[in-house]
């Protein structure tokens, strides 16, 4: 192991993470986004939008998330549409990333019972409120380790962006193995930067599932 050639291209590691976790908070945020919306849309099983949801589901969970990024950076500029890498790497990711949050959420809001629905309304209580002040704030206690699982997946789903000519950290390990050849201390390097960006997400989702729990062996 050359360790002098580590920590002369640890910046390069380091920039290469900051871009990576930029583009993952950005695509996870409007993977949220979407997902919550389709999900709203399946569990209210609103016409003519839930086939839609659905077949976008369908697409996207069955098809790579390569291939998927190959169609917007290569396929789009052909029918006049042109992206930078960026901009494909996080439509791409929003594009998968939504209907796994989509599965996680309209999960956790069909986890709440008929019976506290049912009760609300009894008391007088519209659709609006009976969503925001039952439905809503049980579905997300519910969510959040699905939540937290889905995110750690979508950042190692990350590793496929240098397939689009973007300087993450896959690209750098690459890069660095093809010049150098020093495949033992570029991989290593890339294995701990992914391990760095994603503890801080495992120890969170852990927290979040022990607290879930004793909440509800406290209820």
């Amino acid at each position: 192991m050359d360790f002098a050639f580590i920590q002369k291209v640890i910046p390069m590691y380091r920039e290469a993470a900051l871009l990576t976790l930029q583009l993952a908070v950005v695509g996870i945020l409007l993977s949220f986004m979407l997902g919550l919306a389709c999900a709203l849309v399946k569990y209210f099983k609103i016409p003519v939008l839930r086939r839609i949801v659905g077949a976008y589901i369908e697409l996207s969970r069955n098809t790579p998330l390569l291939i998927q990024l190959f169609f917007l950076y290569f396929a789009f500029p052909r029918m006049g549409i042109k992206l930078t890498s960026v901009q494909c790497a996080v439509i791409g990711l929003t594009f998968l990333g939504g209907s796994y949050m989509e599965e996680t959420f309209r999960a956790a809001l069909e986890s709440v019972s008929r019976i506290q629905i049912e009760s609300a309304q009894c008391i007088g209580l519209t659709r609006r409120q009976v969503t925001q002040y039952v439905i809503l704030p049980q579905a997300v206690s519910v969510s959040i380790p699905g939540f937290c699982a889905n995110v750690m997946f979508l950042i190692k789903e990350t590793s496929v962006f240098s397939a689009v000519a973007l300087a993450d950290l896959m690209y750098v390990a690459k890069d660095l193995i093809g010049l150098y050849y020093k495949t033992d201390e570029a991989l290593t390097l890339l294995c701990v930067s992914y391990f760095i960006l994603l503890l801080p997400v495992s120890v969170i989702a852990a927290f979040a599932e022990r607290r879930l729990r004793y909440a509800q062996f406290g209820n």
